[in-house]
């Protein structure tokens, strides 16, 4: 037995396992078993299985209710939770909980667009468009258009909470990842891109640092432009006086996120993990501080040496999800675009057979972790488990390790040092 066990483990560390047939039937088997629970929430949720006391709802009716009031002349009642409430009930129906918006009015720009449709057409549009261009762009970073690479990306756990959510994070990992693909080739779109992702502020915090450590200056400046397009779009279409509402509904959020009225334990950030152990709300924060410096501690070193792209691309995804001061579950999606980038890579010298094995049983730890939070969100509590936030560290600590290698390697060939034997194995 314990030499079987001894044989499973060693196929696991060389990587040996990982077969493109036997990953495409695992990812197979993940994706028919999270359609058949996806379609079964549904049907739940929508009181086809058994009564339900009051109605549901997803948070894109935040989203369409915005841009309702924003197509009615009123955009500033975007912020003024009685209103736009009630705006979200006339799109739905009366009883929903209420959803928050608390994005910035340059998101108000695609609300608006979408709120010209049907409430479930503009739904279907908006995740459906956005997951075809996460699907793309993972794909590209990848280089692999196979089935195998669309299924796996497909059964990746995050894609069926942000799909249930009613989330935009296949938007924020498709414009995070075609800038990653675009910045050595296309400086000024990859700024544009980059720029594009002020509608969700927090996972921008790290970028100018990487632009800059990296001497990324026409992406730096093509990145301010954009922002600045879309603040002067939305000043000019939705007034001054909604940009007062928002900061002044931006002010009065994080008393929000410290209560608890957001789940901790669907939290991915350091903040909500310490939150869900019980840490104190200045404890809680001051842990999300060291992780926020942390992060861009790395960040600039990493960018500062100029490794390749892989490694530079795969530290910003999972640095920012560790940085950002705010993030849920359904923002792993960024680690997506990480793991992405480290699979890519898989046949440099720095890349070690046993990163595969990792990056599977993250995949795994996700669905395990998603399936417990689906089937009893109070025992997630009890347990006191921050598995999200563990995986964003954890993915962070691969591509570190991954970065600190390639830069071992740079240094040794400088130098004129032979690559060492373990790393001259990985290459395939």
């Amino acid at each position: 037995m314990t030499a079987a066990v001894a044989k499973v483990l060693a196929k696991l560390r060389d990587g040996s396992w990982f077969e493109r047939k036997r990953v495409r039937v695992a990812a197979a088997m993940l994706l028919a078993i999270e359609l058949v629970v996806f379609a079964f929430l549904v049907a739940g949720t929508h009181g086809w299985i058994v009564p339900l006391q009051s109605p549901t709802t997803t948070d894109f009716v935040s989203f369409y209710a915005a841009g309702a009031l924003a197509d009615a002349g009123t955009p500033a009642l975007a912020y003024d939770q009685a209103a736009h409430h009630a705006a979200e009930e006339r799109a739905t129906e009366p009883g929903i909980k209420y959803q928050y918006f608390n994005y910035p009015p340059v998101f108000l720009l695609l609300c608006a667009a979408l709120a010209t449709l049907p409430y479930l057409v503009a739904f279907m549009v908006f995740e459906g468009a956005s997951l075809a261009l996460w699907l793309f762009v993972g794909c590209r970073i990848l280089r692999d258009h196979s089935l195998t690479a669309l299924v796996v990306l497909l059964a990746f756990p995050m894609v069926f909470w942000n799909f249930g959510l009613g989330q935009n994070a296949f938007l924020t990992a498709g414009l995070f990842g075609a800038a990653t693909l675009l910045i050595d080739r296309r400086p000024v779109v990859a700024g544009l891109l980059f720029g594009a992702l002020c509608y969700k502020p927090q996972f921008g915090l790290l970028i100018p640092l990487a632009l800059a450590a990296g001497g990324y200056w026409r992406v730096f400046a093509a990145a301010a432009v954009s922002v600045a397009m879309l603040v002067v779009a939305s000043l000019a279409l939705f007034g001054v006086e909604t940009w007062q509402a928002f900061l002044y509904t931006a002010g009065a959020s994080p008393a929000m996120y410290q209560s608890g009225r957001i789940l901790f334990a669907g939290m991915a950030n350091p903040f909500g993990g310490a939150r869900l152990v019980g840490a104190g709300v200045w404890l809680a924060y001051a842990v999300q501080a060291a992780a926020t410096l942390a992060g861009a501690a790395v960040v600039v070193v990493v960018w500062r040496r100029r490794l390749s792209l892989p490694a530079r691309a795969a530290i910003l995804a999972a640095a920012t999800l560790v940085a950002a001061p705010l993030s849920l579950l359904y923002d792993l999606m960024l680690g997506a675009v990480a793991a992405a980038w480290l699979v890519r890579d898989r046949g440099s010298a720095a890349a070690l057979p046993w990163e595969r094995a990792a990056l599977a049983a993250l995949y795994l730890f996700l669905f395990a972790a998603s399936a417990v939070l689906v089937a009893d969100r109070t025992l997630v509590e009890r347990w006191q488990v921050p598995a999200f936030p563990l995986a964003a560290l954890a993915l962070l600590l691969i591509a570190v390790a991954r970065a600190w290698r390639e830069a071992a390697l740079q240094r040794g060939a400088t130098e004129g040092l032979p690559i060492p034997v373990e790393s001259r194995s990985a290459v395939r």
